[in-house]
């Protein structure tokens, strides 16, 4: 019998420093950049983002989300046996980020990698271990998004350093008779690196190039916009759906004009789109996680119901995942 995949179980958690625009307004003024909350959410939509503490590290958040999620799957984490984590921002060069967080969790033994496609790493990640569950390599999957994006921001660029924040979101995803991810399409352009990138690296114990991020927003704007409606349609062939049978869009909480342009193309109202934005900023790989199960746990979201998950990130990186809950 064929064996499918469906998520049993989400979970996330977010940094407790919460700093508002007007909180990260102020702190920019000192150091003689203007901004303010209107210019912020007239852009974004965004009004507050979380940073981690400078002693805090991505697999800690990870570890915290990974909890809630193997919790809310009702089993233990011996009982994982595939833990893939979706980060741009890694505790350490190597090992993975995946690997530190196994011994955390005590889930020793089962393979465990990182994947890299920032924004759109938790689609990767989720499209990965599906497939790994059909093939019949792991029965018990743990996919995570986690970032600490605040330690890659340039604070003296108020065109990016307003818009990431740091958290961490998770599922278990479980074997099962019964489609739970029911199509997923993945894409990449490497043509558009420099648009939105870290530039940086590390080489004889010193930082090569500039290790904070550098963005093009009205190209990235424009590529997103384009790039998600073609994956989403994609992934809605694939699994012989329309528009119509979609219940919740979850998108990469980017920006919410991104966000709003999508679903008109879509045909769908903002009544249907997961929208947490405007409280996390921009969190990367961990985005879309962090806003599943904030509707699953709110109730926004029900069994059985058909959600479509798409992000878009630096790569240029794209890519959509459809499923029931």
């Amino acid at each position: 019998m064929r064996s499918y995949s469906r998520i049993t179980g989400t979970g996330s958690y977010l940094p407790p420093l919460r700093l508002t625009n007007a909180d990260l307004v102020a702190q920019l003024a000192h150091s003689g950049i203007e901004t303010s909350d209107e210019w912020i959410v007239e852009r974004t939509g965004i009004r507050a983002r979380h940073f981690a503490a400078p002693d805090v590290a991505c697999s800690d958040l990870a570890l915290e989300a990974a909890r809630k999620a193997i919790e809310a799957a009702g089993c233990q984490p011996q009982d994982i046996d595939l833990i893939i984590v979706a980060t741009s921002t890694p505790d350490m060069v190597f090992p993975s980020t995946a690997c530190i967080l196994q011994n955390k969790l005590g889930a020793n033994g089962c393979p465990a990698f990182d994947v890299q496609a920032v924004c759109s790493g938790f689609v990767y990640a989720l499209t990965v271990a599906d497939a790994m569950i059909q093939a019949g390599t792991a029965r018990r999957a743990l996919v995570v998004g986690a970032e600490v994006f605040s330690r890659i921001l340039d604070f003296k660029d108020r065109t990016t350093c307003v818009l990431f924040g740091d958290g961490a979101g998770a599922v278990v995803l479980e074997a099962s008779e019964t489609p739970g991810i029911l199509a997923s399409d993945l894409h990449a352009d490497g043509r558009h690196v420099g648009i939105l990138c870290v530039p940086g690296g590390v080489s004889g114990g010193q930082v090569l190039g500039d290790p904070l991020l550098k963005m093009d927003g009205q190209a990235v704007f424009k590529l997103a916009v384009g790039v998600l409606e073609k994956a989403a349609r994609a992934a809605l062939e694939k699994a012989h759906l329309t528009d119509a049978d979609i219940d919740w869009l979850i998108p990469h909480q980017a920006n919410i004009r991104i966000m709003q342009s999508t679903a008109r193309k879509l045909g769908l109202s903002m009544d249907k789109v997961v929208v947490t934005v405007d409280q996390h900023g921009n969190t990367s790989a961990a985005s879309i996680p962090l806003a599943l199960d904030h509707a699953v746990r709110t109730g926004q979201v029900q069994k059985d119901q058909t959600l479509l998950l798409e992000g878009v990130g630096g790569g240029f990186t794209w890519g959509a995942v459809l499923l029931k809950l």
